[in-house]
């Protein structure tokens, strides 16, 4: 289904970025990375498409740098929209991608200079409980580069708040891009359920090398969960997934299988299919007693 019935939700990136904080585990005791303390920990910047839950491409840098800096990591496609919050001002950037056909949707800074060059706000009747306020082209005031873009003023009908959203789309409803910004927030889901899942409280290693692995292994973990929470037609929740496989670690057994069959057969119940039996020399391990015929 296509977004506000305009945009194809596969040509739709979000990206945004997520700070772990550094803790080594050292002798029974946690510490906090000497070498990362005044950077505040890791940052994990993230993009994925709108139409998954699977991130696309990953950047790890120090907590400190600039999600702005993120942008020049980027290979933009041309008809894609990028959707980001305000965290990525680089207005240079914008312009380029304005000219290469690329489209994106944010919001803009509070002290952002501006000159409107067409467009007037409507009539307070019309958002009084929630609504446009404007819809106005405007020219952003830099040194460096003229960027003309769209300015949308939209008061939310629930909490009342005012949200200024900023894009180069200049054909597509105005709705249409609020609710794909409303989208944005599917990629936070992404890193809750990484943090809340995975070990990322505590870090096994002081070296850069080693926490890093620590947070690629999460990930990798995460998507391999991903793939198999979507094969299972019973819709069993994704925390309960990970308990069933980390409570069956020591069992040579599919978990695909475990969890759409609700009760194990005889072979599957077999107490000698474990990792400890895998490799005896002296009996041929677990593989070869299930190939032999019984």
């Amino acid at each position: 289904m296509f977004v506000g019935g305009e945009i194809d939700p596969s040509k739709v990136e979000i990206f945004d970025s997520s700070t772990v904080c550094l803790l080594t585990y050292s002798r029974g005791l946690a510490i906090i990375h000497w070498k990362e303390r005044r950077k505040g920990g890791l940052k994990i910047h993230t993009k994925m498409l709108l139409s998954s839950f699977v991130p696309d491409f990953i950047h790890l840098t120090e907590a400190a740098c600039n999600d702005k800096t993120f942008l020049g990591q980027l290979n933009p496609d041309p008809g894609t929209v990028y959707v980001f919050d305000k965290g990525y001002v680089n207005y240079n950037m914008w312009d380029q991608w304005t000219e290469q056909g690329v489209f994106y949707v944010t919001r803009i800074n509070e002290n952002a200079q501006y000159d409107v060059l067409t467009g007037q706000p409507n009539h307070i009747i019309e958002y009084a409980n929630g609504g446009i306020i404007s819809d106005q082209i405007i020219q952003l005031k830099t040194s460096e580069t003229t960027l003309e873009a769209r300015l949308i003023i939209y008061k939310d009908p629930v909490s009342g708040k005012v949200l200024k959203f900023i894009f180069n789309m200049f054909s597509h409803s105005a709705y249409t891009v609020i609710q794909l910004y409303k989208y944005r927030w599917n990629i936070e889901v992404l890193f809750k359920q990484v943090k809340q899942n995975f070990e990322l409280g505590w870090f096994f290693s002081d070296s850069s090398e080693g926490i890093k692995t620590q947070v690629w292994v999460a990930l990798i973990a995460n998507l391999i969960f991903t793939v198999i929470h979507r094969q299972v037609k019973e819709c069993e929740l994704f925390v309960t997934i990970l308990s069933m496989a980390s409570n069956n670690l020591g069992s040579y057994v599919s978990l695909l299988k475990l969890l759409k069959r609700t009760t194990p057969t005889g072979p599957e119940r077999n107490i000698r299919i474990m990792q400890l039996d895998m490799f005896n020399n002296q009996q041929g391990g677990a593989f070869e007693n299930l190939t032999k015929p019984s």
